[in-house]
């Protein structure tokens, strides 16, 4: 019986299919979390080109003398973030345009611009679920 139990505690055969199946879990992990990461940088960047065209192009109109209304820049802004180069999901994308509480420069109308952006998780069975990203910004206009 002892040479038995020497024999098995010696022998190294199928141990690595064992290490395998201990480690493989946690590299697919891993490697979604760093996919999860990058999308998630993705995304948080397209926020900020969305905000950049969104300003553009109202500090544009109101300079040509055609004031856009919020609710104006608020369907622009979605227009632009469902369309290329962004492509975000139209139905995960929340933006708000609001004129700002207090008016910080004299001569110019403060806007707030705020976009918010869900990201589907590809860890939802490690128990992350999707989550939300935000950005948010001042848009100043020359106010008449």
């Amino acid at each position: 019986m002892t040479r038995l139990l020497r024999r098995l505690l010696a022998a190294r055969d199928g141990s690595t299919i064992v290490e395998l199946g201990l480690l493989a879990p946690l590299m697919c992990a891993l490697l979604l979390g760093v996919l999860q990461v990058g999308i998630g940088m993705h995304s948080y960047n397209a926020l900020r080109g969305i905000s950049s065209d969104v300003a553009r192009y109202a500090i544009v109109q109101y300079q040509t003398d055609n004031e856009l209304g919020n609710s104006q820049l608020t369907d622009y802004a979605r227009s632009v973030a469902i369309s290329p180069p962004y492509g975000l999901q139209d139905s995960d994308v929340q933006v708000s345009v609001a004129n700002a509480t207090t008016q910080r420069v004299a001569g110019a109308k403060e806007l707030t611009f705020t976009i918010t952006y869900t990201i589907d998780s590809f860890l939802g069975v490690i128990g992350l679920q999707d989550f939300s990203i935000s950005f948010t910004r001042p848009i100043f206009v020359l106010d008449d």
